[in-house]
């Protein structure tokens, strides 16, 4: 794998808009991560003008909710549309410049290109896992007074999950890449299908599914984003008394695990099927 992984390293750094999109990616991510308790409290203190009982403002940045709270966020699908473009981008100029036909010509067999492929998705991965990690630890330890170890690592399993997250995520845009081999068409799709589709179809199921039948939490990218599906806000579970998850499923996590499976399966199947 390591040696796929350098074929695709050499094509990575010839694209410049992978690097474009990936630095507005981490950009956006800090940001986010940075500016996002200011952003729920310019938010709290809006809605606290036209209520009788304000809200309270919260705090994010603290151990060990901060492993939970910035997971969360970096999870959000809005922001995980730019890696998930860039994993597009990567997969489908392979069929755009017919460099896979290449691949193939010089001695990779069709299971090479996709590992090589994963192995990318992988990295991916892992280095954005990296950043929210360091990320969560600086913040936690700026804002947590006497933070000891067992309270650091409390929540830690966030990390991981998140990093399962992801990955699932962007198997799934793995599997749209290969199968539809379009730019434009595979970016389209998956798109408006993350942002528009699927929440639609996911509230007509919850409304007319009975309990405890509903499917609606078991479509493929709710089923991804419900790793770290909320923050953990102390203040308004508190206040309203809100059930918020508090650790990591492992349910989720077999279900997320088992997507990934079934859309590398489905990308083995098809591509075996078709002409490169």
């Amino acid at each position: 794998m390591i040696k796929l992984f350098k074929i695709e390293l050499k094509k990575i750094l010839t694209y410049k808009i992978f690097w474009i999109l990936a630095g507005l990616y981490f950009v956006f991510l800090g940001l986010g991560i940075i500016l996002g308790e200011h952003i729920i409290n310019n938010w709290v203190d809006a809605v606290n003008r036209h209520i009788p009982l304000p809200l309270p403002h919260v705090t994010l940045y603290f151990f060990p909710d901060v492993w939970q709270n910035i997971t969360f966020f970096a999870g959000i699908r809005y922001f995980l549309i730019f890696p998930a473009i860039v994993v597009i981008i990567l997969i489908t100029n392979e069929f755009t410049y017919k460099t896979i036909r290449q691949n193939i010509i010089n001695g990779l067999s069709k299971g090479d290109v996709l590992l090589s492929k994963l192995a990318v998705i992988l990295s991916f991965s892992i280095i954005i896992t990296i950043v929210v990690g360091v990320a969560a630890f600086i913040l936690g330890t700026l804002n947590t007074d006497k933070a000891g170890i067992t309270l650091m690592m409390t929540k830690f399993s966030f990390v991981p999950a998140f990093f399962l997250e992801i990955f699932s995520f962007l198997i799934l845009v793995y599997a749209c890449g290969f199968l539809l081999r379009n730019t434009g068409l595979a970016i389209g799709f998956f798109t408006l299908y993350v942002i528009i589709i699927e929440p639609v179809l996911y509230h007509l199921l919850k409304i007319n599914a009975l309990q405890p039948n509903n499917i609606s939490p078991y479509l493929p990218v709710n089923s991804i984003i419900r790793l770290v599906e909320y923050p953990a806000i102390a203040s308004l579970k508190k206040l309203m008394g809100i059930a918020l998850q508090d650790h990591v499923s492992l349910l989720h996590c077999a279900i997320a695990a088992g997507y990934c499976a079934l859309f590398i399966g489905l990308t083995i199947f098809v591509i075996n099927k078709r002409d490169l």
